[in-house]
């Protein structure tokens, strides 16, 4: 039995959730599959996942196996690079996260420039609100909105994004314009539930920081609906700065309250710092921060 190819196979089976799925995701039998899984289990002496017709489940003993697996697959991964000429040379694939709006709208343009200038470089970008973690979810590089927790990651500042509450100027002509947190108790409001608490708004005081609680007429789950609803005359939202860009510039939302917002979000790209680096992340890191920052800059 081949043991790493046997691990392979069990992580496909979890990340697609079922035999079939894996399967088809890995171009083999579904029987295949199966045998390659009771192979390992029959070698381990114990159950890794426990069947049904339509998903897997991990036991206690899965857990564990899987989370070594991931480790022991992302060094021999990392040691083929090596001896590949990952190390001496801009060449091989990156795996990037970054949220799904900042995302699109600048970190694609940036890897799509540097697509074109290094031919032997691909590049698999994951658009996601939700964190991935680099080592559990094999990525090179993630960018990353807000401060960060200590750890052995090594981060790269390229910014700050602030948080900002804004209307249509229609809302605002129709119910007048907020002078100071207070008076959003009189306005109806959008709440993106993805941005700190839904329905209680943090701003600056004279001394620290005061929560303000808004009425909220309409709750969402992605930055987009709510900023399509404010543009749409709803209320008011609140959202990060980037993300109104373009609305503000074509005249479809106006921001307010911005002597009370709060301190500037960092935004920063987060690898793993404690080996040297491939060439290929190198590469990235000193092309993407410095056309980020320029895109960020006020």
């Amino acid at each position: 039995m081949d043991r790493l190819e046997a691990m392979a196979v069990l992580l496909q089976v979890v990340e697609q959730g079922n035999l079939s799925a894996a399967g088809r995701k890995l171009g083999v039998p579904l029987t295949t599959i199966s045998r390659k899984l009771a192979e390992l289990e029959r070698h381990l002496g114990a159950r890794l996942v426990l069947r049904s017709n339509r998903h897997v489940t991990l036991t206690e003993a899965g857990h564990a196996y899987v989370a070594a697996s991931k480790r022991i697959l992302a060094a021999v991964a990392e040691a083929e690079e090596a001896a590949s000429g990952a190390f001496t040379a801009a060449r091989g694939d990156l795996n990037i996260t970054a949220p799904l709006v900042f995302g699109r709208l600048h970190v694609v343009p940036v890897v799509t420039e540097f697509l074109q200038i290094y031919p032997d470089i691909d590049i698999r970008l994951t658009l996601a609100d939700r964190m991935l973690h680099l080592q559990d979810d094999h990525v090179d590089l993630a960018l990353r909105i807000g401060t960060l927790p200590d750890s052995s990651l090594k981060a790269v500042r390229v910014g700050a994004v602030r948080r900002v509450v804004c209307a249509s100027p229609g809302y605002l002509a129709r119910h007048g314009t907020p002078v100071q947190p207070a008076d959003l108790g009189q306005h109806q409001c959008v709440t993106f539930t993805g941005l700190i608490t839904a329905e209680r708004w943090t701003f600056q005081a004279d001394v620290g920081e005061k929560s303000v609680q808004v009425r909220s007429r309409l709750a969402v789950n992605t930055a987009e609906a709510a900023i399509d609803a404010a543009i749409a005359g709803l209320g008011l939202t609140r959202v990060l700065s980037y993300q109104i860009a373009a609305a503000q510039s074509s005249g479809q939302l106006q921001t307010v309250l911005q002597p009370f917002e709060p301190a500037a979000v960092p935004v920063s790209l987060l690898f793993d710092g404690q080996s040297a680096l491939p060439l290929k992340l190198r590469a990235f890191l000193d092309f993407a921060a410095d056309r980020l920052r320029q895109r960020l800059s006020p």
